[in-house]
């Protein structure tokens, strides 16, 4: 984790925590101790539910078809939608001449 720190590094990092900390040197240790493990916990418990969620999606669809709107609304229980009446060809409606 710490790669590269020597020993003189950690005697000096422990005579500093030594002198910050004094007598309460134990319990501040052991506070981080605890608080390391309970992170090391929730990250495991993390990757455990994302493992869940990603082997239980469903597999994707080989094809999508093209669905009509028609089809759409009665998959969904919706009453179909009123259709317009196609425009008449030009030049078989009323002349203006």
């Amino acid at each position: 984790m710490l790669p590269n720190l020597g020993l003189g590094e950690l005697i000096v990092i422990l005579l500093i925590a030594l002198i910050l900390f004094g007598k309460r040197l134990p319990e501040v240790s052991r506070s981080l101790g605890k608080g390391i493990r309970e992170f090391q916990r929730g990250m495991r418990g993390f990757e455990d539910e994302i493992r869940r969620e990603v082997s239980s999606e469903p597999a994707p669809p080989a094809a999508l078809s093209p669905v009509s709107p028609e089809a759409a609304a009665a998959a969904k229980g919706e009453p179909p939608a009123p259709t317009l009446p196609a425009p008449p060809p030009p030049g078989s409606g009323p002349s203006t001449n």
